[in-house]
C-alpha cells in the first residue's frame, strides 16, 4: 500500500555544487570584520572556499573553523623563530598553540614565519630551516605529523625571472637557506611557498598579460616557449630556480596572491573590473590541471589575498582593498566564489 505526501509550494533551497575549490587568507587588520564564528559559517555554507590562512595563531579564529572541515593553515610570528630552535619551546608551542584545537579544527600547514628571507634580519634567516626541523620534530612527537610545515616567500628570492629559463634564485640564500629548506620540503612532502603578485608587475603595456587576457605573450627563447600570462612566468621561474638547486618535484603552494578592487588615485588598474579578471584566471588556471608550461598538469594549492577589505592596513589604499568581500559579507565582485543559491518550487507533488 502506497502513503502519499502532498508538498504545496515547499520552497527547497539547493546549493549548485562547486566547480572550483581555493583557498584565502583570512587576515583581521579591520575594526568592522565579522566574528570568527560567522565567518566559519558563512564560508563553509556559502561559498567555495575550502581552506583558509591566518597570519598568527589566534585562538578565537582557530576554534570557530572545528568541524567545518575547512583547512587552517596558521602562522608562527617572525619574531618568535628562533626560540622555536629549542625542542622544549617547540613542545611547548605546540601544546599552547595546537594541541588544544586538533584534530577538531583541521590543522594543514604551520608556516614558520612570512617573507623571512625578504625581511630578516640575518639572525631570522639563520634560524628558519633549524625552527622548521625542530617543530616538525615535535609533532611527529606528539602524534601530529600530518600537519604540514613550510614558510611563506615573496618573489624577491629571485635574481630574475624574465625568462623563466634564466631565473635562479638570489646567491646567497640558494645555497646557504633554500637548498636546505627543499631538501626538509621533500623529506616531509610538504609545499614550497611562494607570493606571486602579478598585481606588482603591472604596467599598461603588459595589463592583458598581467590579467589573464588574450595578449601577444612572452617569448623566451630558449625553451621556445610563449608565455601568454605572469602568472604561469613566475611559476616557471621559481621553477626553474628549484630544479638549479636540483629540487624540481616539491610541489608549489601559492600562499599569496591577489588584486585590490580600488587604491590610490595614481593607480587606476587598481579597480572592481581588474580585481575580477585576475581572481577569475586565477581560479581557472590552479583548478585546470592543465599546470604552466613547464609543469604541465599539475594543480598548485592556492590561497588569494584576501578574504576581506581591511581598513586598518596600509599605508596605500591599495593595501586596504584586495577583499574579496566587504566586512558585511557582500561580494565586492562576483567570480563565482559565493554560491548560488538555485531555487525550485514543488507544487502538489505526491510521493507514492
Amino acid at each position: 500500500m502506497g502513503i502519499s505526501k502532498h508538498l504545496s509550494l515547499a520552497l527547497l533551497l539547493l546549493f549548485l555544487p562547486a566547480v572550483y575549490s581555493i583557498g584565502v587568507n583570512y587576515g583581521t587588520l579591520g575594526d568592522n570584520l565579522p566574528p570568527p564564528s560567522q565567518v566559519a559559517h558563512f564560508l563553509k555554507s556559502r561559498t567555495i572556499i575550502d581552506r583558509i590562512r591566518i597570519f598568527d595563531v589566534n585562538p578565537d579564529i582557530i576554534k570557530a573553523f572545528a568541524n567545518t572541515g575547512i583547512l587552517v593553515s596558521v602562522t608562527l610570528p617572525n619574531g618568535e623563530i628562533p626560540s622555536l630552535t629549542d625542542p622544549r619551546n617547540a613542545r611547548r608551542w605546540i601544546d599552547t598553540n595546537i594541541k588544544p584545537f586538533y584534530p577538531a579544527t583541521k590543522i594543514h600547514y604551520i608556516c614558520v614565519g612570512t617573507e623571512v628571507l625578504h625581511w630578516g634580519p640575518q639572525n631570522l634567516i639563520d634560524n628558519l630551516v633549524p625552527a622548521m626541523k625542530v617543530l616538525h620534530a615535535a609533532l611527529v612527537k606528539e602524534g601530529f605529523g600530518d600537519i604540514k610545515i613550510s614558510t611563506p616567500h615573496s618573489l624577491g628570492i629571485l635574481l630574475s625571472s624574465d625568462p623563466p629559463s634564466n631565473a635562479s634564485f638570489r646567491p646567497g640564500w640558494d645555497v646557504g637557506s633554500l637548498a636546505p629548506m627543499l631538501e626538509f620540503l621533500k623529506e616531509t612532502k610538504s609545499g614550497f611557498m611562494v607570493n606571486p603578485y602579478t598585481y606588482f608587475g603591472y604596467s599598461p603595456a603588459n595589463a592583458n598579460f598581467c590579467l589573464f587576457k588574450p595578449n601577444a605573450g612572452l617569448f623566451d627563447k630558449a625553451t621556445g616557449i610563449t608565455y601568454t600570462n605572469q602568472f604561469d612566468q613566475l611559476m616557471d621561474a621559481v621553477h626553474v630556480s628549484m630544479k638549479k638547486l636540483g629540487y624540481p618535484d616539491v610541489e608549489i603552494v601559492v600562499a599569496e596572491t591577489g588584486w585590490p578592487s580600488g587604491g590610490d588615485p595614481a593607480n587606476v588598474h587598481a579597480n572592481p573590473v581588474n580585481a575580477a579578471a585576475y581572481i577569475g584566471g586565477l581560479m581557472k588556471k590552479v583548478n585546470s590541471g592543465d599546470g604552466t608550461p613547464l609543469m604541465p598538469g599539475r594543480k598548485f594549492e592556492t590561497y588569494i589575498f584576501a578574504l576581506f577589505n581591511e581598513n586598518l592596513k596600509g599605508p596605500s589604499l591599495d593595501e586596504k582593498n584586495f577583499g574579496l568581500f566587504r566586512p558585511d559579507l557582500t561580494q565586492v565582485y562576483n567570480v563565482g566564489i559565493e554560491h548560488a543559491p538555485l531555487v525550485i518550487f514543488f507544487s502538489d507533488v505526491s510521493f507514492d
